[in-house]
């Protein structure tokens, strides 16, 4: 007989299934049975039942609770790399911009008016900076805020409570 988990215990893989659970199963292994057999509950109390059922509920809330942080967390991640890939496009941009464009502005001045030279050298580099920006937004839109495994297995709690475990019907 497995003893239940305490709330002291850290959830270590939310996707474990537990021992005599299918596999891929994120839900914790139902109580043991009480007096008797498991089919028959007739000699159980309405307050081990309750019991029971509480201390289930209180392990999935905190498994799917534990899978959303994990989950989210990832995605903090891929958020964090596009904003520095940004951060970083802003910063090489602004000295690109600085010290190539005085000595490609300086060089054109040698062919034509110092103010036709600045102005080609500020448009050459807004396209550059536009695909700068370009590059980062795309690699923003890859990131997906929403927890989707945690959504899915949520999704599976109400036919886990009525017993079912075949899934959706």
């Amino acid at each position: 007989m497995t003893t239940p988990p305490t709330p002291h215990q850290p959830v270590t893989d939310p996707y474990a299934a537990a021992p005599g659970a299918p596999l891929g199963g994120a839900y914790p292994q139902s109580s043991p049975p009480l007096a008797g057999t498991a089919d028959d509950v007739g000699e159980v109390s309405v307050g081990d039942l309750i019991g029971n059922v509480t201390r289930d509920l209180s392990t999935l809330l905190r498994q799917e609770l534990a899978l959303a942080q994990a989950e989210l967390k990832q995605e903090a991640v891929k958020t964090a790399k596009g904003g520095g890939a940004m951060a970083g496009a802003a910063v090489a941009g602004f000295f690109v911009l600085m010290f190539l464009s005085i000595a490609l502005w300086a060089g054109l001045s040698n062919v034509m008016d110092a103010g036709w030279a600045g102005l080609i050298v500020a448009v050459i580099w807004a396209i550059i900076a536009a695909v700068l920006f370009a590059t980062g937004r795309s690699r923003l839109r890859r990131v997906r805020p929403t927890p989707e495994r945690t959504v899915e297995t949520l999704n599976q709690v109400p036919d886990a409570l009525k017993g079912s475990r075949g899934g959706h019907s």
